[in-house]
This record gives C-alpha cells, structure tokens and sequence, in this order.
C-alpha cells in the first residue's frame, strides 16, 4: 500500500464513521485508528465495517503482539508502531496484515524488514528529514515503501513526495480531537489534492 495514511489519534467511536466517511470521499486510501485513543478497538470495527472495502483500515501505536491480536479481530488490516518490535511486525505479517514499523535510523529499517516488514515509516521525519530519506533510499531495497511521519503537513508534503516518499502520514494537520467532520473534510481534500499533484 502507498499513499496517505489519516491518523485519527484521539477520535471517539461517536464520531469516527462521520470522520471516516469525509476521508474516503476525499481520496484517502487508509485510516488509522492509534491505541491511545478511546476505545480505539471499537473505533477501528466501526471503519472497518463502514469502509473497509473501500479503505484499508489499521491500527497505530500498536506496543505489543497481542494487541495486534485485538486489532485483527477488529477487522484491521494495518498495523502501525511508533517503534520496531520484531514480535509485533512477524505478529501482523503471520495474521496477514501490513506492518508499518517505526524506524529513525537504517540500522532499525534493516532489522525491521529482516523481520518481515515490508514498508516503514520514519518516526519523527523531522528528525530523519528529506535528506536523509534520500540517503537511506539509497540504500534500501527499492521495492521497500518509506512513509513519513510526523511534522508532515500540506507545506512540506510535495517536498517528501518528491524525494521518494511512498507516502505519508497525517495526524494533527488532519484531525484533532473534537474537529468535526466539515473541518476535517477541507484539510483532506487540501491534502489530497497536494499529493495527488505531487505524483503527477
């Protein structure tokens, strides 16, 4: 999978379809719900069940094997982690899920995809940064998808996607806790409208 992940932290099981709906309908290919959220397993079978044919629902902040466990019986098909567990990254791969391990330097993304994982996210970009994704794009296998997370917005978006990002992840550019769906509507499609002329 390519393309931009919404990263829906802090979303309720309220107001997550009415979030989810805006988010399909502009364009986004997948939406993750992070465990730090309330009540994120219901959040991410309530995405599931609404737009899973559509959009590949996941999970985020996932710590441990079982909670990817959890997150498959949800209905997620995504895995995403702030860090590279080799436990939750052959966890996801054996239930047939995506892994998307955190990684900061190349010695982590090469023992993430020695583990199985097959695309990563750079967990904090800002700290990689541009330059530095070049460098490990240079480097990593190339059927290896690197997806940018944290401080990526519609200002730098373009920039990533052109040094060879797969894509990205969008948090708080995107949502925030309590943002409704008109709100979030508008900055998905701002988003959206940036990558999708990003990648001609």
């Amino acid at each position: 999978m390519t393309g931009l992940i919404a990263i829906l932290r802090g979303v309720t099981p309220a107001e997550v379809v009415g979030v989810g709906q805006v988010l399909v309908d502009a364009g986004f290919p997948a939406i993750e719900v992070p465990l730090n959220s309330p009540e994120p397993f219901e959040s991410v079978r309530l995405l599931a069940g609404a737009f899973g044919d559509r959009c590949l629902i996941g999970a985020g902040t996932v710590l441990t094997s079982g909670d990817v466990g959890r997150a498959r019986e949800a209905g997620a098909r995504m895995i995403v982690a702030p860090n590279s567990d080799p436990a939750v990254i052959s966890a996801a791969v054996a239930a047939g899920m995506t892994p998307y391990p955190g990684v900061a330097t190349p010695t982590e993304a090469f023992a993430a995809l020695a583990a199985g994982a097959r695309h990563l996210k750079l967990f904090p970009a800002g700290s990689v940064g541009i330059e530095g994704m070049k460098a490990w794009r240079a480097v990593l296998p190339r059927e290896v998808g690197l997806l940018p997370v944290g401080g990526v917005d519609a200002t730098n978006l373009a920039a990533w996607a052109a040094a060879g990002a797969a894509g990205a992840g969008l948090g708080s550019c995107l949502y925030r806790p309590g943002d409704g769906p008109d709100a979030v509507a508008v900055r998905a499609r701002e988003l959206c409208r940036v990558w999708q002329q990003a990648n001609g």
